[in-house]
């Protein structure tokens, strides 16, 4: 087993020994996080809590809540996961990411506490995470649930408001094989007598059981409210009573005015007041790396999304389908060995002309692109070019393009990871 770092020791040095640390990557329960919680005298990681669970728009409804907050001059911190290019990117506060430095500081803490105890890198990080939020005196943190729900360490908090985004079939190992199991995963997170807000109009009966039987109030998009569009330049949130005239989000996906609304319900649900103009401008303002990120290279446009599930890929061809580009559209495909991928293409078979596949090397869950192709045999993809790498399939699919046409790079955090790095080098 490896030696614990320094205290001052460099981020890196950290990471790998917390990945190390424990034999499974994901290990779902709240007794051990919650028994070096105790040991590090967590209490509340702000006044109010929102804690987000949710198949797809989890991280968006994050971005959405914590942009409004600030927009009305909160003091916010926000947990989020994956990251895509550095772990920095899981911790924010006052809208700047945590420091090195400051993450070696949360991390040091987290170990002192534990004592004997395993610990996962997720757990490790959302102790971390809660650490340096209860050291930063904040209004409101916004806390991404990393798996599931009931039982994700993010759980040890009890939130003022719980939302559930969307639920559809992803991470079946863990969660359930059907809506209804997974759904009573992630209402696990909801609290007798507090808000729950979910953002798909017909969530799984268990939800609503579930916040039924502990006495939460569900407040459903759809039921109690709304969005709607006005015109090019407006939609409108609504609901009994009240309404908001607001822009465009700025993240362009169709599913995201579904997530700015549930945001936008689930801080209306907090005893906390925030003027009216906070919410036009955290809705124009936020924004969130890998999705629908779009670069240029020589006029081919390339679309960089982060979906990784049937459900997520679906919002993407309703995107390609409503912005077509003026010529055809290339896909640049990398998933998990754990995900639906011949579902995925299924999704994109009609939007896309031409597939190239790439493989993942993720040590748990990562495939060759040999194994991968396999999977997709008897698919729109069955034919597509091979490389082992997602920089090589992109640029293989770049050469390939013209100017006019499109290539849209998809199908799990790594995947769009891999893209962005290569296209901000200028590869």
């Amino acid at each position: 087993m490896s030696a614990v770092p320094a205290a001052d020791g460099t981020l890196q040095a950290w990471l790998a020994y917390v990945e190390a640390q424990h034999p499974n990557a994901i290990e779902l329960g709240l007794e051990r996080v919650r028994e070096v919680a105790g040991r590090l005298g967590l209490a509340r990681p702000a006044a109010q809590v929102v804690t987000v669970a949710g198949t797809n728009g989890k991280g968006s409804t994050v971005a959405f809540v914590e942009a409004i907050a600030r927009a009305g001059g909160w003091k916010v911190g926000a947990y989020t996961s994956p990251h895509l290019l550095r772990y920095n990117e899981r911790v924010r506060i006052d809208g700047e990411e945590a420091s090195d430095a400051a993450l070696v500081e949360a991390f040091a803490a987290v170990e002192a506490a534990r004592g004997g105890t395993p610990l996962t890198y997720f757990e490790y990080g959302t102790l971390a995470a809660l650490w340096l939020f209860q050291h930063a005196s904040l209004d409101l943190a916004v806390l991404e649930v990393g798996l599931g729900g009931r039982l994700d360490a993010v759980n040890l908090v009890d939130p003022d408001v719980a939302v559930v985004t969307t639920v559809d079939i992803d991470h079946t190992d863990w969660l359930g094989s059907d809506r209804e199991a997974i759904g009573y995963e992630k209402a696990g997170i909801a609290r007798a007598w507090k808000p729950l807000v979910l953002g798909e109009v017909d969530p799984p009966s268990s939800v609503l059981r579930h916040a039924y039987a502990i006495g939460a109030n569900a407040i459903r998009l759809g039921s109690d409210f709304f969005h709607e569009p006005v015109d090019a330049a407006h939609w409108r949130w609504r609901e009994v009573g009240a309404e908001l005239l607001l822009p465009p989000p700025r993240l362009a996906a169709p599913a995201q005015r579904a997530n700015a609304a549930t945001a936008i319900a689930a801080l209306r649900a907090l005893p906390g007041v925030l003027p009216e103009d906070a919410f036009a401008e955290g809705v124009a303002n936020a924004t969130l790396a890998g999705r629908l990120q779009r670069f240029e290279r020589d006029g081919v446009e390339i679309v960089v999304d982060v979906a990784h599930n049937p459900q997520a890929v679906r919002g993407l061809a309703a995107w390609l389908a409503a912005w077509p580009p003026a010529g055809g559209t290339a896909a640049v495909f990398a998933a998990l060995a754990d995900k639906d991928a011949p579902a995925m293409v299924g999704a994109l078979a009609d939007a896309v002309s031409r597939w190239h596949l790439a493989g993942l090397d993720d040590p748990a869950r990562g495939q060759d692109v040999d194994a991968f192709a396999a999977r997709l045999a008897g698919t729109a993809a069955a034919s597509a070019s091979r490389d082992a790498r997602v920089a090589d399939a992109l640029a293989r699919a770049v050469v390939a393009s013209s100017p006019g046409d499109r290539v849209l790079v998809f199908g799990s955090f790594h995947t769009a990871a891999a893209a962005i790095a290569t296209l901000r080098s200028g590869r």
